[in-house]
């Protein structure tokens, strides 16, 4: 089993330069909650773009996994089902394994 490396606010890695590469679609807050735990950033972002992020490491390679100018909290938490993908490399694989697993949880 691939492990997922969930990073912390106190302790993220650098992620400059890491653009939207992909989306995970029909996966709601919960579940993500429930997989990957309190999110990196559990705040609302300065400019209010990004309500929750989660940095993970997956096979070497960082993403980010966010809400996108939802510039709402409770939306966020209870509605949003298509979460951004960010990274510097291909996610196909990252999405792919966040998906079954999310979708195992429903099990």
């Amino acid at each position: 089993m691939t492990k997922l490396k969930v990073y912390n606010d106190t302790n993220t890695p650098d992620t400059t330069g890491s653009g939207l590469i992909g989306y995970i679609k029909e996966v709601n807050y919960s579940q993500l909650y429930d997989l990957l735990g309190e999110p990196t950033f559990p705040y609302t972002s300065g400019d209010e773009k990004v309500q929750k992020e989660w940095v993970v490491k997956f096979k070497g390679n960082v993403y980010t996994i966010y809400d996108w100018k939802t510039y709402d909290e409770d939306y966020t938490i209870n509605h949003l089902t298509h979460w951004h993908v960010g990274g510097k490399n291909n996610a196909d694989e990252f999405i792919t394994y966040i998906k079954n697993l999310t979708q195992k949880e429903m099990c």
